[in-house]
């Protein structure tokens, strides 16, 4: 299945993580994500498996359980498993999608580490974007 590379590149770019990324680098993130669908009621990822990969919802919706207990609903452009690009820890939710079809592009940790090795500048970028992103949970509490 295909994706809308341009429209990914747009979501990747209003993640924290990688919103100190040009827009070139952006690109090369996007072109390494895969398409992936899960029919309706079916689990994208579960808790206590171990994290392959970073998802963003392209289409479709998707619920976020932890312990049995609804916690979140995914819509498009909303993203989760970003962590397991650096540590593959357990799932600490099972995301399912709902309401139909779920389409997500996924950036495994394999496909990550060839970014980063052919665009160095990206960790920079990335460790800015993920700093500011620590400094905006710390002015929260």
């Amino acid at each position: 299945m295909a994706y809308d590379r341009a429209l990914y590149q747009m979501y990747l770019s209003r993640i924290p993580m990688f919103s100190h990324c040009t827009p070139e680098q952006l690109d090369v993130l996007a072109e390494a994500g895969t398409a992936v669908t899960t029919e309706d009621g079916q689990d994208v990822v579960r808790e206590g498996d171990a994290g392959k990969g970073f998802y963003v919802v392209t289409s479709g919706r998707a619920s976020v359980r932890r312990g049995g207990t609804d916690i979140a609903r995914l819509e498009v452009g909303d993203y989760f498993g970003e962590l397991s690009l650096f540590d593959p820890a357990p799932r600490n939710a099972t995301v399912t999608a709902i309401d139909g079809e779920l389409a997500c592009v996924v950036l495994s940790p394999d496909d990550f580490t060839g970014v980063l090795d052919k665009v160095p500048e990206l960790r920079d970028a990335l460790l800015h974007g993920m700093a500011r992103r620590i400094h905006e949970l710390d002015q929260r509490l």
